[in-house]
């Protein structure tokens, strides 16, 4: 029983140790992908899904919210990586390269904030909760909603 249960905790650590590795790549290739967002000599389409996917990740609001159980996590973990992912295919290799050189330098302040990202997914909710409010009105038929 202890030999199985050490054997779980190894496990447990090693993708522990695996997960944090990832996500320390996922980190490092959004700071990338923030410099070359900044670079006249990508395509303009590359450049709008990279601004887009980095807005995104730097937003100080999420699509979805964190507290929403499972679905609150998921534009972390799939979202953004395939984001990522399809930018970095976009981008020619060899402008991948001198981003990849200046990444550390240019973040040593820490990462930048994305306020017009944040208020645009904001603004989303409400129209969202707008719509949905409008729509539980029209259920329950609400004379002065009828009335209108």
């Amino acid at each position: 029983m202890k030999n199985i249960l050490s054997q779980i905790i190894m496990k447990l650590k090693t993708n522990f140790e695996k997960l944090k590795l990832k996500a320390k790549k996922i980190k490092k290739e959004l700071r990338v992908l923030y410099i070359a967002c900044q670079r006249p000599d990508i395509p303009w389409y590359t450049k709008l899904i990279a601004i887009l996917v980095v807005g995104y990740a730097l937003s100080p609001v999420d699509l979805i919210p964190d507290f929403v159980p499972v679905l609150g996590y998921l534009d972390d973990i799939i979202i953004v990586p395939a984001g990522i992912s399809l930018v970095i295919k976009l981008i020619p290799q060899n402008i991948l390269a001198e981003c990849r050189e200046k990444e550390n330098e240019a973040f040593k302040d820490g990462k930048p904030k994305n306020w017009i990202a944040g208020t645009l997914i904001i603004g989303l909710w409400i129209i969202l909760i707008a719509l949905v409010i409008e729509k539980i009105l029209k259920i329950l038929h609400f004379k002065w909603y009828i009335n209108r």
